[in-house]
């Protein structure tokens, strides 16, 4: 099993700053693209950046220049670097990893999901 544990969340000023970091444990074979997701009251999950094992990185239009997605491989862990946060902004997100889980002989493919982390931006 594999668990995705997300912090860095929180209540910050309209055009400050927060960095999101999200932590992945467990059986890990292999760790494939990652992303951070968000999500409004009463509203569907949204991309918001992912980014390929290989530091690839895409971004949907509205969050480019304001938001900065990056990865450490060795830590299996994957940042969101907010700037610029607007009371848009305000929503809980969510890292999600692609990961084949097992060893080398047996290993399974598929999608986890963190609990999600708050960030409320004031104006």
């Amino acid at each position: 099993q594999v668990s995705l544990v997300e912090s860095g969340g929180g209540l910050v000023q309209a055009g400050g700053s927060l960095r999101l970091s999200c932590a992945a444990s467990g059986s890990i074979f292999r760790m494939n693209d990652m992303g951070w997701y968000r999500q409004f009251p009463g509203k569907q999950r949204e991309v918001v950046a992912t980014i390929t094992n290989g530091g690839s990185a895409t971004y949907i239009d509205s969050m480019k220049g304001r938001f900065t997605i990056s990865r450490d491989n060795a830590k299996n862990t994957v940042y969101l670097q907010l700037n610029s946060l607007k009371p848009e902004d305000t929503a809980v997100y969510y890292c999600k990893a692609d990961v084949n889980s097992g060893n080398r002989f047996f290993n399974t493919r598929r999608d986890f999901w963190g609990q999600g982390t708050q960030v409320t931006v004031t104006s």
